[in-house]
């Protein structure tokens, strides 16, 4: 991903150590409020209530993916039972026709997931079930796995467990379903910010897989979306004060280099060292080192093969002018 691009990897699941089941970490936070920064461009002087409320729309319409992923799931294991009763029903059926295998249709994790009620509800009440009238992605999907050697492996296992059909799901999930184009291009269609958002759903979803055991309560596959209040707090008030200041970073950050490309500052770049300088001034419990390096990864992913080298040595000359004047000093529990 380079240029301006703001398109995440289809098929790149995130590494995440949190054991906590939510699906947004700080990071992701930061990506969405520069995404929402970048795609609106304004002045302090333009509606920051609606923008901010698309962002939050945004961060929102994460779980709407996640859910709808999970009604992905229901309507592949509903397929295999379909497939198996038609192929009973032929009136000149083979041997095997008339006794299919029945593990993708008897599988227990596929049964935990269509039959919680919460997450059935829930889908319903978002109207997140789609796939009946998009069946061709679901026909789609189900031919690759039937074809796939994870299900071949998975039939020929004569022991059946739990353990079992959870390793078949998963990697049904991780081989089939995340790195599927076709299905890339439906979600791209569906919601445009769905795009960026499915690495961080992918993740989430395999963490809740993961978790998973034939006891687990109905909200185990409901996981929240923030770890807690602060977070979506963080959300809030990161692009709220970033956007209130604009003008004031660009300026700042105009007097930092001699070789200012005024492009630059117009650019995704731009919007990384403001909403970067805004963690400096604003946020004085997050260390400088952790917002520098947070900055440096994101531009990795999403900007210019020059930028994490640009941002570091501007983040870093006023990091030190800061420290040295004793402006906007840090405070709080894990500072450095």
């Amino acid at each position: 991903m380079q240029g301006e691009s703001l398109i995440g990897s289809p098929f790149l699941i995130t590494n995440t150590k949190s054991e906590f089941l939510h699906m947004l970490n700080r990071r992701h936070i930061r990506i969405k409020a520069m995404q929402s920064m970048y795609a609106f461009k304004g002045t302090e002087s333009d509606d920051l209530i609606k923008e901010q409320k698309f962002l939050l729309h945004s961060l929102d319409s994460m779980y709407d993916l996640y859910l709808s992923l999970l009604a992905l799931l229901t309507e592949l294991h509903k397929k295999s039972k379909n497939h198996n009763d038609r192929l009973q029903g032929k009136l000149l059926g083979t041997e095997a026709d008339k006794n299919p295998d029945l593990k993708f249709q008897e599988n227990q994790l596929l049964h935990l997931i269509s039959s919680n009620t919460m997450l059935q509800d829930a889908i319903a009440n978002k109207k997140l079930n789609f796939w009946d009238l998009d069946f061709e992605y679901v026909d789609i999907l189900f031919k690759a796995i039937l074809k796939s050697d994870i299900y071949q492996n998975y039939t020929e296992d004569a022991e059946p467990s739990f353990k079992k059909d959870k390793s078949f799901v998963i990697d049904v999930f991780t081989e089939i379903i995340a790195p599927n184009e076709k299905l890339y291009d439906f979600f791209e269609d569906k919601k445009i910010t769905w795009v960026d958002d499915l690495p961080v759903v992918n993740t989430a979803m395999l963490k809740v897989l993961r978790k998973l055991k034939l006891t687990s309560p109905e909200t185990a596959l409901l996981p929240s979306l923030y770890k807690d209040d602060d977070d979506k707090e963080f959300a809030i008030e990161l692009f709220k004060k970033t956007f209130l200041n604009s003008s004031k970073f660009a300026e700042e950050i105009n007097k930092k280099t001699t070789n200012w490309d005024s492009e630059r500052l117009a650019s995704l770049d731009g919007v990384l060292l403001k909403m970067a300088l805004c963690e400096f001034q604003k946020f004085p419990s997050i260390p400088h080192k952790v917002t520098i390096n947070e900055y440096l990864e994101i531009a990795k992913e999403y900007s210019t093969p020059k930028s994490s080298l640009f941002i570091n040595g501007i983040l870093d000359k006023i990091v030190k002018e800061y420290q040295s004047e004793n402006i906007h000093p840090k405070a709080g529990r894990g500072l450095m």
